[in-house]
């Protein structure tokens, strides 16, 4: 009898997670004999913006764009300044913080009512034997309305950088499923300790990308480039910052950074303030295959992300042929990157030393071509066939 896999998603829009759990069913719809299902609660785009396997069935639970339409309210409601109106209505009683932590929480107990009660369903009816899940909240409620013969996983993709009560909330949701999947050695230990006293076992298994790409970038184009979701987290103000301090050391190359985030904004302004804007394109969202054109006109790449779970762009950059550079508080990194080898790790976000690897990096097609040589080889254990092997060792237990 063929097995289903079930695996619950917040939404299939751009982001880190949604790529990972598209490339996740297209391994098992292609190399397994599974039938694949994704119970996506929000409909972003009216369809998963990373290619999906026809095979893959998809159950959209609310047709709705709500996050992205909570986050412009939230953008327009500061901006037009209702927090002081509000002030005044009452009276300056509730404080602007108090306000947006109101505003806050309302939406939040709204969306996660309508979310759980969706969800739940799904669970209460669902003839899986096997369901993934891809949040702590999504956890939680697998824990309690899952049947009890099915196999339940949780799939922590973050990072607790120290954070003890997001540690904690990991733990919590996690301790009645039968594994907590986690995407780097160093999180699978930290949460094992963890968990010693629950039935939920911690395994290890990376994130992956779905091939090698049979062309890899020449590394004689002068071009930088970075990837990522336009957030505080990811540090592209530094990367901006780096950039400028080399131009104004005469570096005659072009920064491509590929994303988009609630922190394009500020960094058209320092683009702009800095007459930066013939030496830097933000590019906004990118298809992977528009990605990979871009990684292949590239001949460095840079990571200045504070924090980082893994860090598949990075395998990305290295399966076409790219040396990267990352600072060493970027944890996920520390696990790809072998400085000196195939890349470099920066200690301390020290903004000197990475502009020197990066200076003397563009001075050196032959180190360039070595370190992409050695990333280009490494990505082999990265590719879906390989990290899929992990995942069917846990999903046959059933």
């Amino acid at each position: 009898m063929k097995k289903k896999v079930l695996i619950l998603a917040l939404h299939l829009g751009y982001g880190g997670v949604e790529k990972t759990v598209t490339s996740l069913a297209n391994s098992l719809a292609k190399n397994t004999n599974y039938e694949i299902e994704i119970a996506s609660i929000y409909n972003l785009y009216g369809k998963s913006v990373y290619n999906l396997d026809e095979k893959i069935k998809v159950n959209y639970l609310i047709d709705s764009d709500l996050p992205i339409r909570v986050s412009k309210y939230k953008n327009l409601l500061f901006k037009l300044q209702l927090i002081n109106l509000s002030k005044l209505l009452f009276k300056d009683y509730i404080s602007k913080a108090k306000f947006k932590e109101l505003f806050n929480d309302s939406l939040g107990i709204l969306m996660y009512s309508k979310r759980s009660k969706v969800i739940k369903k799904v669970l209460k009816e669902t003839d899986a034997d096997v369901i993934i899940s891809t949040r702590i909240f999504l956890n939680e409620l697998l824990s309690l309305y899952a049947k009890d013969n099915v196999l339940k996983i949780g799939w922590e993709h973050n990072h607790h950088h120290n954070d003890l009560k997001y540690a904690t909330d990991v733990v919590r949701s996690a301790k009645n499923l039968d594994y907590l999947v986690l995407v780097s050695k160093s999180l699978q230990k930290f949460y094992r300790k963890k968990m010693l006293n629950y039935k939920c076992k911690c395994v290890y298994i990376p994130n992956a990308i779905e091939y090698i790409p049979k062309t890899k970038s020449p590394l004689t184009s002068n071009h930088l480039i970075s990837v990522g979701r336009l957030a505080p987290e990811k540090g592209y103000l530094d990367l901006l910052k780096i950039f400028n301090d080399l131009k104004k050391k005469k570096l005659d190359w072009h920064l491509d950074i590929v994303g988009d985030g609630n922190e394009r904004g500020k960094l058209e302004r320092y683009i702009k303030d800095n007459n930066l804007e013939n030496d830097v394109t933000l590019h906004g969202f990118k298809s992977s295959e528009e990605i990979e054109k871009l990684m292949k006109k590239a001949s460095i790449y840079i990571m200045t992300s504070y924090t980082e779970s893994f860090g598949i762009v990075l395998i990305e950059a290295m399966s076409n042929g790219l040396p990267c550079l990352a600072f060493d508080s970027a944890e996920g990194a520390k696990e790809i990157i072998t400085s000196g080898l195939d890349g470099y790790l920066i200690k301390h976000r020290n903004f000197n030393v990475m502009e020197k690897k990066i200076l003397d990096l563009t001075k050196d097609l032959e180190k360039r071509k070595e370190l992409g040589k050695n990333g280009r080889r490494k990505v082999k254990e990265f590719v879906s066939d390989n990290v899929l092997e992990k995942w069917k060792k846990i999903i046959e237990k059933k």
